[in-house]
């Protein structure tokens, strides 16, 4: 008889779980890789180049000189003078065209949140400015409005000049009069019906049990606008004005097609585009429009915050 001490048998190894959800993981974003590649190659890649150009001395029209200058383009850009004067001017002209865009969006929101007949079709017609393309917009302000021989406001100012018996007024050049306001009315009209859409949106997103408390409470329409409408419109206004001020700053059509850069009026974008295709500099163009994304990227950054805390506030009113 064997007495020898009988070994117990090993345990099983444990078998390693099939991790099906990283598959999984990987099956649902496969096909959003594409977009993902495309977005890089029309994206990233052409501002990883454009970073690469300004850290060089380089003019197209002699190609033989180009060298290599680190953030000289940089310091030059920052202490150009007209790129100064180009900053002042951007400055001046997106704070102007947001903030009157969205005194007059919420004036037409206020209007568009009552129900009358028509509402329909008077929501469409003021939606359509922002609809068009920036170069149509322009060409349309300049040609159709703006001309002095022909443009329709010079035509109601002579037909308003002949009710009170002047059959001859003189003809304004409104944008040689007033180029800086000639470009901002043009941006505040396209730009006008996208801040009453915020707006709108916010106004009707309304608790209609508290409105309807402070009206049997006895406050009249202002105080229920003044303590009510506008606290919640906040967050709103917010978004309106950063998103806004993101577009506008970054807006060249308008200063191309109705003044040319001319006249004071030559913004960021203007100037950047003066002097990669007019000096053909291409080194301090790279560098200037660096530090617009930059100075953009930040702006970006606050829209951003305001758009998820906007987010958020929904989900739990939710």
């Amino acid at each position: 008889m064997n007495d020898s001490p009988r070994t117990a048998p090993a345990a099983p190894r444990p078998v390693a779980p099939v991790r099906r959800g990283g598959k999984r993981a990987w099956a649902r974003r496969a096909p959003l890789l594409p977009a993902l590649v495309f977005l890089i190659v029309v994206t990233q890649l052409p501002f990883v180049a454009t970073l690469v150009i300004s850290l060089f001395n380089w003019n197209a029209l002699a190609p033989d000189a180009r060298r290599f200058a680190g953030f000289d383009n940089y310091i030059t850009a920052a202490s150009d003078a007209d790129l100064r004067k180009s900053v002042l001017t951007t400055i001046l002209l997106t704070v102007t065209v947001v903030l009157v865009s969205v005194v007059l969006g919420l004036l037409l929101a206020v209007l568009l949140d009552r129900k009358f007949r028509g509402r329909g079709l008077v929501r469409t017609l003021l939606i359509t400015p922002f609809l068009l393309v920036p170069v149509s917009a322009a060409l349309l302000w300049k040609h159709a409005l703006y001309n002095p021989e022909y443009g329709l406001l010079n035509g109601a100012w002579t037909w308003i000049a002949g009710l009170f018996g002047d059959h001859s007024p003189a003809q304004p050049d409104w944008v040689s009069g007033m180029p800086l306001v000639a470009v901002e009315t043009a941006l505040v009209w396209q730009w006008t019906p996208f801040m009453m859409l915020i707006l709108l949106a916010g106004l009707q997103s309304r608790p209609a049990e508290m409105m309807e408390a402070a009206r049997l409470d006895g406050a009249n329409a202002w105080q229920m606008f003044r303590f009510l409408t506008l606290p919640h419109l906040r967050r709103y206004l917010e978004l309106g004005i950063l998103l806004g001020s993101i577009y506008v700053v970054q807006n060249f059509d308008a200063v191309f097609t109705i003044t040319s850069g001319g006249l004071g009026t030559a913004n960021l974008p203007y100037t950047i585009y003066q002097t990669f295709y007019g000096a053909h500099e291409y080194g301090m163009a790279s560098a200037a429009g660096v530090l617009v994304v930059i100075g953009t990227i930040v702006i970006a950054t606050f829209a951003l915050r305001v758009v998820s805390s906007l987010f958020r506030e929904g989900g739990n009113q939710a």
